[in-house]
């Protein structure tokens, strides 16, 4: 159960929760120009005003938090964990991409719902409505509000897989009353890494654990055996790259290594997967400008003998690609995004190219890039040059994989250990279920 609360809050999270008061009666606005920008769904705009229209469940409800995709998909084994021991889940995110990720690949007694607004008012509905037995906030979404306001209802709370940036952690420092204010309110913080922890304790976390990573224990994207089949017989003898979650400033580096490398194999195909969807019209006309030849996925185009650049511009298929090819660039890292989650494609036999800005997976990298399970490139040169090599030779790429998949499997563990944290606040809620019951 908690421990007692801190009562005084500092100046600047009083401040915030006057702010968010006020700012109520510009939610319509905010609710209308998110909408133009196709950033809500319009049939659940209410949710972010912390209205529902589902039922509460009967009994203990684990309430699940993460921002968007990554973080929603980093909970599906803990998730599949909680469903067996007979937990109703309630899982929230903030982003319309990760809503269409939980319909598909999540079962449908899991009730996802838009994170309320941070206003007090929005998120006292919300908690009111859903009364969570236990909340788990994944990585580092820390809404001040939905903080306040659960710890203030003696909601045991526990942050999961806890990840503290290196840009993150000096800008909190500076700001130590506020970010310990909110971090003490946690009964516990289970961090990904030591360094994370070290951080969470600077910052004033109560009680921090090094659990791991729990995107190492994430099973591999699933794909739909008909549309892989139908990919591979388009693409059947061509060399294949695929460029995985890739961020604004990438594509047109991809771009020109296609351009060099097509000289020495004239059939090759470069897979292009935008981290967010709708880029894909951009990068198509990137690449028709650059005198290349796409095809779009969302027009539901499949690559032909005279495709260049297959441009896939959808939700939920990297399982897909994953397949298609055993050489895999991971996005975010040629800009300073901090890269993207290599454990998927790894766990699918992949050799992993990345560039220098992976700070979001700096231990994962750390690991790979010095066991040879993936290669850095640091240049346009560079790139041109590490996918050329595991283009031209296969036994590379096969040692590679190997070795990635040997680190995975030395890192992975989180998810054990992660439930063993819980395991008192998970007894609680069975000594809670079998009350109900009798």
């Amino acid at each position: 159960m908690p421990k007692s609360l801190p009562i005084a809050l500092p100046i600047t999270l009083r401040m915030y929760r006057r702010l968010a008061s006020g700012l109520v009666p510009l939610a319509p606005a905010l609710i209308k120009r998110r909408l133009r920008q196709g950033k809500e769904d319009p049939a659940r705009v209410g949710e972010r005003r912390g209205l529902s229209r589902d039922v509460r469940p009967h009994g203990p409800l684990v309430w699940i938090h993460g921002a968007s995709v990554g973080e929603v998909l980093a909970a599906a084994a803990l998730i599949e964990r909680l469903r067996d021991l007979n937990l109703r889940i309630l899982l929230t995110s903030g982003t319309v991409t990760s809503a269409a990720v939980v319909a598909k690949r999540f079962p449908p007694d899991v009730i996802h719902q838009y994170v309320p607004y941070d206003s007090p008012r929005y998120v006292a509905r919300f908690l009111d409505h859903w009364k969570p037995s236990l909340a788990l906030f994944i990585e580092s979404d820390l809404w001040p509000n939905l903080i306040l306001a659960g710890a203030a209802r003696r909601v045991p709370m526990v942050l999961i897989n806890g990840r503290m940036s290196p840009r993150s952690f000096p800008r909190w420092r500076r700001m130590h009353g506020t970010i310990s204010a909110l971090l003490s309110r946690f009964d516990i913080c289970l961090a990904q890494s030591r360094t994370d922890a070290e951080r969470f304790s600077a910052l004033g976390s109560r009680d921090v654990v090094t659990t791991g990573n729990l995107k190492l224990d994430v099973p591999a994207p699933p794909a739909d055996p008909a549309k892989l089949e139908r990919l591979m017989a388009m693409t059947r003898g061509r060399p294949i790259i695929v460029a995985a979650s890739t961020h604004p400033g990438e594509d047109e580096m991809l771009v020109a290594a296609h351009r060099s490398l097509v000289g020495f194999f004239p059939q090759l195909l470069t897979v292009i997967v935008p981290r967010h969807p709708d880029r894909g019209s951009s990068i198509s006309g990137l690449v028709t400008g650059s005198g290349l030849k796409p095809a779009l996925r969302s027009r539901e185009e499949l690559p032909t003998a005279a495709t260049d650049i297959y441009v896939a511009d959808t939700m939920g298929e990297l399982g897909l690609f994953y397949r298609l090819s055993p050489i895999v660039f991971m996005g975010g890292s040629l800009i300073r995004h901090g890269g993207q989650n290599p454990i998927e494609a790894i766990k699918l036999g992949a050799a992993i190219v990345h560039g220098p800005h992976v700070f979001n997976f700096s231990e994962v990298y750390e690991a790979l890039d010095a066991s040879g399970g993936a290669r850095q490139a640091d240049t346009q040169e560079l790139l041109v040059k590490q996918l050329g090599q595991l283009l031209a030779d296969p036994a590379t790429r096969d040692k590679m994989q190997r070795a990635g998949s040997d680190v995975v499997e030395q890192l992975g563990g989180a998810l054990e250990r992660t439930m063993t944290a819980l395991e008192p606040y998970l007894l609680q809620l069975r000594i809670e279920m079998g009350a109900a019951n009798a």
